[in-house]
């Protein structure tokens, strides 16, 4: 009798019918012996020593299916591995139903995605590194075994991207800065909350996260060698219409940094007003006016008072999108099969905040 069930991986054990039911099939016949000698390599049965040095005798099959069990156990604990799926969208459910058992979590989710790819796209960067925040500070403990994992092999593909291509450690840093925070929090409360996994394994895990800072720590910004056009040679009013497209205040003072025209721009006041209009609503900073010492309002330093009380606005190249026809999850440029007879109508960016609230059930 064949093994029927959704594990794929179950033993396959031989069935007989008997008048008392069905039992697993253990005869020895020659047949079944050549089998099991081919399988285990002329190996007919194990014999293990116990603690009151007795001896435990283990039929082939058994010691057979112990070391395909000790092979996927490797290959599990291998923390380079990863879930791979062709399929770049998930059918986001929250419930049974008679066509569709189980429901969605944010682990299935985070591995059908194809967020080790994701980060290679410029486009995507900034959007997976939030979302890998917001995990780090929330949901953590929601993740499965395979999810963990992927979770830090992605972690560890960003790490060593910064550190090669030196873009956005700022980011990162954050990113591990919150990581660790949590990490911190879970293994000094192990036993009050749930932790999937070996608790000696996230110490490793925060060991690691812990190298990583250091590392972005000691890095070293390159000095490019460029004898072409370079950002100084702008003109003024140019240099002044690209600080004005950036969205991030940081990325402003960052910028100011480079040269002594730059930071001239960057201090300017009707830049920093434009951001806090941006971000912010009327009411919102009308509470926290900061005057400066002429008398003026200090916008500068109301941006970032208002960070601190506000969420600002976030804006990325590419996000994941959600379609209500299909209630799918999907990259928009590799699409999905869907049913609508106007499929563009039923689309919506996710953000990252959306992408955790759709797996709160």
């Amino acid at each position: 009798m064949p093994f029927l069930g959704q594990d794929w991986r179950s033993p396959g054990w031989r069935w007989i019918k008997t008048e008392d039911g069905w039992k697993r099939c253990e005869s020895f016949s020659p047949e079944l012996e050549d089998e099991n000698s081919q399988l285990n390599s002329n190996i007919s049965h194990t014999v293990i020593l116990t603690d009151d040095d007795e001896e435990e005798i283990y039929r082939t099959e058994d010691c057979e299916f112990a070391a395909k069990k000790r092979k996927k156990d490797h290959f599990w604990n291998n923390t380079k591995s990863q879930c791979f799926y062709r399929e770049k969208w998930i059918y986001v459910h929250k419930e049974s139903t008679r066509e569709r058992h189980g429901y969605c979590t944010l682990g299935e989710a985070f591995n059908r995605l194809d967020f080790s790819s994701a980060i290679q796209d410029i486009r995507r960067f900034n959007y997976v590194v939030k979302l890998l925040q917001l995990i780090a500070k929330s949901q953590l403990t929601s993740l499965s075994g395979a999810a963990q994992k992927n979770y830090f092999n992605i972690l560890d593909k960003i790490v060593r991207k910064v550190l090669e291509d030196q873009h956005n450690p700022r980011l990162i840093k954050d990113l591990l800065q919150d990581l660790s925070s949590t990490l911190c929090i879970l293994i000094r409360g192990v036993g009050k909350s749930v932790l999937v996994g070996n608790i000696n394994i996230w110490i490793c895990r925060l060991e690691t996260i812990l190298t990583w800072q250091q590392q972005l720590k000691n890095l070293q910004m390159n000095k490019q060698v460029n004898n072409g056009l370079t950002l100084s040679d702008l003109p003024l009013h140019m240099l002044n219409n690209i600080l004005y497209k950036f969205s991030d205040g940081w990325d402003i003072i960052t910028l100011g940094q480079v040269t002594p025209t730059l930071y001239m721009l960057s201090e300017d006041r009707q830049l920093w007003k434009k951001l806090c209009q941006y971000h912010f609503a009327e009411k919102q900073f009308c509470r926290h006016l900061i005057l400066s010492e002429k008398g003026h309002i200090d916008w500068k330093l109301m941006y970032f008072a208002l960070q601190k009380c506000y969420p600002i606005k976030e804006q990325y190249g590419d996000t994941l999108h959600f379609c209500r026809h299909c209630s799918i999850l999907f990259w928009k440029d590799t699409g999905h099969p869907c049913t609508a007879n106007d499929p563009d109508t039923c689309f919506m960016p996710v953000s990252p905040q959306h992408f955790i609230d759709l797996f709160k059930f």
